[in-house]
């Protein structure tokens, strides 16, 4: 069987009465954690210029954009709003790898481009929760299996995966939604190879988080022109022109042809939800500089210098020594560092320029030194892997390695620290009744009779205006 052919018989067969119920509540989770980031996402700068470009076009107010208030759009420029949201700081999930050259933490952030897609095409097409929930952990599966699929060198040499993979990922949760028979799934496969893109200079910059605004849009544009009858190569996938060849030089078909559903990628290896809102790539040490600071009582004054070592994994893509910005602070091993050392967290409000460009984080970042570790290195990019020595002023010399932070799988965050984050990023936008309304509704997603009783519950509104429901609402549907 061809990979495009796994693919696509994936898509039509899966139905969520055949997911174990483990695999439903995971995804519930990570429909929670993706929605509220998109949230928060959606008072950043680069999500406020997106969505005030998409308001410049007009067109059929189809799905609703989350976090500005009363604000609806066509649905893939919906999806490309939160799409763009849900990356702009940087605190979305990340996929785990389950081999050494698959990199641990740079395979893809599987949840924000389906989810995008699946919430705008949902709401277009009057799906229930459950068709919501199924299409997303559908979408979410081919992601992740053609991430591991594809050769390292897709990542290694400059592509950024949720780009181009998010955009297949996507097509699959948009052509879920919406009914497309097999040889429209080709076609729509097809024209998401072609579309897919996206470069790791953006990195530190605000084209990052539009990679995944334009990820859900082109999943979805994909989809809308298969079913109106556009074509494309119907072996999208595996042909020698196709996406394994030219974005990757090639695949390893074993895990992805049998692969899709066996095990989900959800359960096995799992996905890790970000405690901080920065490249994943960074958590297990500030994880670690939290608990040598906690333990130790450490004031910033009390540190003379920190050491970090790690390899090429970890030191490429964390590569600014020194921040012009809150976009460079989140892969810059001196900045996060430091704010833990000075506020003994790093959350959405430590990145901000005025706390980014301060004079303390400044002095503190100057006694950060970061070094390559060839021993650790050499071990292999399946875990993130890095050591931190810190040196006191009263010449105590402290050390600790890590490779696991809260969030991953074997430090799952629990429901309440869940919940906790969700409600940080969702009071951005939205009050603690609100909030609780919103929680309630996502944990019981799929069993919601339409995807606009959802909706209705993230929904904002103008400053003065009574809370209701937004137009979108079909008459007659429960609050």
């Amino acid at each position: 069987m061809s990979a495009t052919r796994a693919v696509i018989d994936f898509i039509l067969e899966t139905t969520i009465d055949g997911f174990p119920e483990r695999l439903l509540a995971e995804g519930r989770r990570c429909v929670t954690d993706g929605t509220g980031v998109i949230l928060a996402g959606s008072t950043d700068a680069c999500a406020r210029i997106v969505q005030d470009q998409i308001a410049a076009q007009g067109g059929n107010p189809q799905a609703t954009i989350l976090g500005p208030p009363d604000t609806r759009a066509p649905a893939s420029l919906a999806a490309r709003a939160n799409g763009t949201a849900g990356h702009a700081m940087d605190f979305d999930d990340t996929q785990l790898s389950n081999a050494p050259d698959r990199i641990f933490g740079l395979l893809t952030h599987p949840t924000v481009a389906p989810l995008s897609a699946g919430y705008a095409v949902a709401e277009r097409e009057g799906a229930t929760g459950a068709e919501f929930l199924e299409a997303f952990l559908i979408g979410f599966e081919v992601e992740c299996k053609i991430a591991e699929a594809i050769h390292p060198r897709h990542y290694m040499e400059g592509f950024h995966s949720t780009a181009t993979i998010g955009t297949l990922g996507a097509c699959a949760t948009a052509a879920k939604l919406a009914g497309l028979e097999a040889d429209e799934l080709a076609m729509a496969l097809g024209i998401a190879a072609s579309l897919s893109s996206g470069i790791r200079l953006g990195f530190g910059t605000m084209t990052k988080p539009l990679h995944a605004g334009r990820a859900a849009e082109n999943g979805i544009l994909a989809v809308d022109l298969a079913a109106r009858g556009f074509t494309a190569g119907h072996d999208a996938l595996e042909a020698p022109w196709g996406f394994f060849r030219v974005f990757g030089g090639g695949f390893e078909p074993e895990r992805l042809v049998g692969a899709l559903g066996a095990p989900y990628t959800l359960l096995d290896p799992g996905v890790s939800v970000k405690p901080f809102p920065s490249g994943s790539l960074g958590h297990p040490g500030m994880a670690a500089m939290l608990e040598l600071v906690t333990e130790h009582d450490l004031a910033p004054d009390d540190i003379a210098e920190i050491t970090f070592g790690a390899g090429h994994n970890i030191l490429n893509p964390l590569r600014y020594p020194v921040p012009n910005n809150e976009l460079e602070a989140k892969f810059c091993i001196p900045f996060v560092l430091s704010s833990i050392v000075l506020r003994r967290r790093a959350g959405i409000r430590e990145f901000h320029d005025d706390f980014v460009l301060s004079g303390e984080a400044a002095d503190m970042m100057r006694r950060v030194r970061v070094r390559f570790d060839e021993e650790i290195d050499a071990r292999g990019y399946d875990r993130m892997r890095s050591a931190i020595d810190v040196r006191l002023r009263d010449g105590t010399e402290l050390h600790t390695e890590a490779d696991t932070y809260p969030g991953g799988p074997e430090r799952p965050l629990s429901r309440e620290e869940l919940h906790a984050k969700f409600r940080d990023c969702a009071s951005l936008v939205m009050d603690d009744a609100r909030i609780d309304a919103a929680l309630d509704r996502l944990e019981g997603v799929d069993e919601l009779s339409h995807i606009a009783v959802l909706v209705d519950a993230l929904a904002t509104v103008s400053a003065g205006a009574p809370a209701g429901a937004p137009a979108g609402v079909p008459a007659g549907v429960p609050a």
